[in-house]
């Protein structure tokens, strides 16, 4: 790269520090480490410009990113050194990845002149570790940094990956010797914008096949949930009449909507998925249709419709539900721009019908965790970010969230990443200043025990409840269901430690105290948790057993009643 006499000459990892400012990251998450000083240096030199929020450890530092970009729509970024700091960040890189998150993750590496290269050896630098290769198949695009010269070209372009067409994670991987070297200042000011697919979808025959619908049925997914059109959408969908279930992801899109009927697949709704398996048209927005939504034979899903599925992502359109369905690569804006959704009309007839099987199956299943955390949204009258971790907790939360809840629910849903509550809500923080709700199980809570010292050092308003039901209660639940109750690994008899989340608290510093009242719980303006105790045995219900359609969900309904809903 050429300079001129005039250029200012700054190192890279200012000029990386200055490049994040001007695509304007304010938040950065890391550890530190001997690879990434020369850049956690140059973080301190522009603390009023970009605040660096140091985590326990780079797997919570990424989970942290992944928080923020979910919430704030735009690139987030964590950094780590080496190593074993590289290694720690690609659980939640993978997290980004299969949620489509746009996090840039910068690697420190081992000086230029200190790697193996083509040496058949294990390593030549300490901490030297090849994190390029390894995160090749969970990143969009993975970097290595040879010299200085490429770092502009490389920090733009890295950008750009993020936010297009579907977005994700991209790494850079610096080398510490290129971290202090000198370039030109020059290009700071050139930020390249990311683009979306421009092709035309060909959206006539969509329009036909609604118009031709009697019993439609749309289907919204996680995807939406990556678009900052979402409110546009949902606005445009409680204009129609139209029955709306969700992918559990995508529950808390459209559900204070007055035709929104639950979320659909293993755990969802004995309602929508009822509705699924009546409808004769299924528009699916943004949703890959995995064996969780659909079940292990895919052609049992929604058997009487036409589906028509539209993603941003071409390749999700290969793994096809039914051999004829129609897929349509496209994004949400232009099925907002093209006024698709105008095209349905009224079903008042094909609502009734979706509301007997509402009041019908709606009651049928009771839960005490669900119940009693149902109770506890209600009592949220603001615009809570909510974040769950993953296994029974989460899907409880998605199970009781309320119609008048106008909450944000952070999940790790494609990964299902235990550990990923907490850190993600530390980051949900720092990107939205919203009163924020962390809602954890024992197992997840001791994997990122470690932030409560985060939380509580930088006072950041976080109100957690912890649900402990003193086991790993899914996978117990498993161990019960498929090895005849031979518990292992999963409770206090067989390996599993229990522990008490109230006096943990209290000695990072965190107000706590047990909930045995409802009427106690209040979002706090300060670190507050609340510890839940619940009955060791715990279910998620209703629960689709192996190769049963999804409608025929255990435990099973009254045979009458089920024959009833099916003539309907």
């Amino acid at each position: 790269m050429g300079h001129s006499t005039s250029d200012v000459q700054i190192s890279v990892s200012e000029y990386i520090v200055k490049s994040l400012i001007n695509h304007g990251v304010k938040d950065v998450f890391g550890y530190p480490g001997g690879m990434v000083t020369y850049l956690l240096d140059s973080l301190r030199k522009y603390k009023s410009s970009i605040c660096t929020h140091i985590c326990c450890d780079e797997r919570a530092a990424a989970f942290a990113a992944c928080g923020y970009a979910q919430v704030s729509q735009n690139v987030s970024v964590a950094f780590s050194t080496s190593g074993p700091g590289a290694t720690n960040l690609i659980t939640g890189i993978a997290n980004a990845y299969y949620d489509s998150i746009p996090v840039l993750f910068i690697t420190g590496q081992v000086n230029t002149f200190e790697q193996k290269g083509d040496l058949k050896i294990l390593q030549r630098g300490f901490q030297e570790t090849d994190v390029v290769s390894m995160v090749s198949e969970i990143t969009k695009k993975a970097y290595s940094v040879a010299s200085a010269d490429q770092v502009p070209i490389v920090l733009n372009e890295a950008f750009v990956v993020c936010q297009s067409d579907r977005k994700g994670p991209v790494l850079i991987d610096l080398p510490m010797d290129i971290q202090k070297k000198l370039i030109s200042d020059e290009d700071l000011n050139c930020i390249p914008r990311f683009f979306q697919k421009n092709n035309v979808p060909f959206f006539s025959d969509v329009s036909i096949m609604i118009k031709n619908s009697k019993r439609p049925c749309i289907l919204v997914g996680g995807g939406i949930k990556q678009t900052s059109l979402k409110e546009n959408l949902v606005k445009q969908l409680g204009k129609v009449s139209v029955p709306i279930v969700s992918s559990m992801i995508a529950v808390d899109v459209c559900n204070t909507l007055p035709t929104y009927y639950g979320f659909i697949g293993a755990y969802g709704s004995r309602v929508a998925n009822f509705i699924i398996s009546k409808c004769d048209l299924l528009l699916v927005l943004g949703s890959r249709l995995d064996v969780r939504q659909v079940g292990a034979n895919r052609c049992n899903f929604a058997p009487k419709a036409q589906i028509i599925r539209i993603d941003i992502d071409e390749r999700e359109l290969d793994y096809k539900v039914h051999n004829d369905e129609l897929g349509i690569c496209a994004s949400i804006s232009q099925v907002i721009e093209c006024g698709l959704l105008s095209n349905f009309e009224d079903y008042s007839e094909w609502i009734k019908i979706c509301e007997d099987i509402r009041n019908r199956l709606n009651h049928l299943d009771h839960n005490p965790p669900v119940d009693t955390l149902n109770k506890i949204l209600r009592k949220i009258n603001c615009e809570c970010i909510i974040t769950t971790d993953v296994g029974q907790n989460q899907v409880w939360v998605a199970q009781a969230l309320p119609k008048s809840c106008k909450c944000t629910i952070l999940f790790s849903g494609g990964l299902g990443a235990m550990g990923y509550a907490i850190p993600s809500a530390i980051g949900a923080h720092y990107a939205s200043g919203c009163p924020i709700l962390c809602i954890v199980g024992d197992g997840g809570f001791q994997m990122s025990l470690a932030e409560l010292n985060t939380i509580s050092s930088k006072k950041i308003p976080i109100t957690i409840i912890l649900v402990n039901n003193l086991s790993l209660g899914m996978i117990r639940h498993f161990q019960e269901m498929f090895f005849n109750g031979e518990y292992f690994g999963t409770v206090d008899d067989g390996g599993y430690n229990p522990i008490s989340g109230v006096p943990i608290a209290r000695a990072f510093g965190i107000n706590a105290q047990k909930l045995n009242d409802i009427d106690d719980f209040e979002l706090h303006s300060e670190p507050f948790l609340y510890e839940l105790t619940t009955d060791k045995n715990t279910y998620v219900v209703p629960k689709l057993e192996y190769g049963k359609p999804n409608d025929d969900q255990s435990p099973q309904i009254d045979r009458t009643l089920y024959g009833y809903l099916s003539a309907l």
